[in-house]
């Protein structure tokens, strides 16, 4: 899994499978969408106005619990 964050667009993905897929999009509102890889594996979310979304203003602080963490 990998979460990346584009301050320019305030843009949040969190990357759910590694590799290159084909995927479409499914679009849960204006902010939010899924996309969809084959056999409807959940590859990634996308989250536009992510601080607003989801943390009136700011980003919320990342916790990780019981995951290994490997360094890039």
């Amino acid at each position: 899994m990998k979460i990346s964050y584009d301050p320019e667009v305030d843009a949040l993905y969190i990357r759910l499978i590694e590799g290159v897929y084909e995927c479409r999009t499914l679009r849960l509102n204006e902010e939010i969408a899924l996309n969809i890889g084959p056999d409807e594996k959940l590859v990634g979310i996308e989250i536009i106005d992510a601080k607003e979304v989801l943390g009136s203003g700011q980003l919320p602080k990342l916790v990780v619990e019981n995951l290994p963490l490997v360094k890039v």
